[in-house]
């Protein structure tokens, strides 16, 4: 039986990305960058959940990762577990861009799904723990996740899922308008209006449960697609901040619209709010929830 819960209304997606889009870049824009920091904490605070601040240092810099979780942290409780023994369930999104971009549908896009999500699922009884991640530096190699990766591993932390929110808003209805690594292009559509999800091995009965629920909501078109090893033979899966967590031996999702094989805005100045398909987003994250509730 699917669990039902509040449908996501595009416009409050577009009210999140309107606080999000800009330059969020460490050092040409590290203003916006640490405005959008606050506006994730205070979001987070204000749907109940306890906020911690994830801190690490890069290049002698202090930075933080926002980590919004249900119950208690996962570093006070080494095994990870919910009430009834279940892992640890991460969704992680990263809200820095790169230079010289809005950085609307990267990541933006992932971040606005994050937040009403957790909004949404905050208001939710679980029986597993659910982390709701912002991560920082991702543009810079994943340095965000990283950390925290490598910090729940220290502690024992059991990971039943890790969802990496990757880019989440563009679509291409046009034949011809989705590309893909060679290879690829002859088993998936053409257009682009689907969202993908990548699992290596490990995560592969993850992927199928996750993409199966996904497919409960109408008319949101589900690709999957499953990695050898840790995705180095694919190397453009491992964009995101899922790889860190593939490479310590944790069951983690890229979700995506699929980043530059679809999204010709990629990393410049034209990846504006105005290029997104808000009503696709809002079924990317009622596909979100669905899983995380049903999983």
């Amino acid at each position: 039986m699917i669990a039902s819960f509040p449908r996501v209304n595009p416009a409050d997606l577009k009210k999140r990305l309107q606080h999000i889009v800009g330059e969020r870049n460490p050092f040409s824009s590290p203003r916006h960058l640490a405005a959008v920091e606050d506006y994730i904490e205070k979001e987070f605070k204000s749907f109940g959940l306890s906020v911690e601040s994830d801190t690490f240092t890069h290049w002698g810099k202090s930075y933080r990762n926002v980590i919004a979780h249900q119950g208690p942290s996962p570093q006070s409780s080494p095994t990870g577990r919910g009430s009834k023994g279940e892992g640890l369930i991460i969704i992680g999104a990263h809200f820095d861009s790169v230079e010289g971009t809005p950085g609307a549908d990267d990541n933006a896009s992932g971040v606005a799904v994050l937040l009403e999500a957790a909004r949404i699922l905050s208001g939710l009884r679980l029986p597993a723990q659910v982390l709701f991640c912002a991560f920082n530096l991702e543009e810079q190699n994943m340095i965000g996740s990283t950390y925290f990766a490598k910090k729940l591993k220290a502690v024992g932390s059991r990971i039943s899922a890790m969802i990496s929110l990757e880019m989440v808003g563009f679509t291409d209805s046009r034949p011809g308008g989705q590309k893909y690594p060679i290879g690829l292009r002859w088993f998936y559509p053409t257009r682009g209006d689907f969202i993908g999800v990548i699992g290596n091995w490990r995560s592969s009965l993850l992927l199928r449960r996750f993409a199966r629920l996904m497919r409960q909501v109408p008319g949101l078109p589900v690709e999957t697609l499953t990695v050898s090893g840790n995705g180095f033979l694919v190397p453009q899966v491992r964009l995101s901040d899922h790889s860190p967590f593939w490479d310590l031996g944790y069951p983690a999702l890229l979700l995506t619209d699929t980043s530059f094989f679809r999204n010709p805005y990629y990393h410049g100045p034209s990846d504006t709010l105005e290029t997104l398909d808000l009503n696709f987003m809002a079924k990317v994250c009622e596909g979100v929830i669905t899983a995380v509730v049903n999983l």
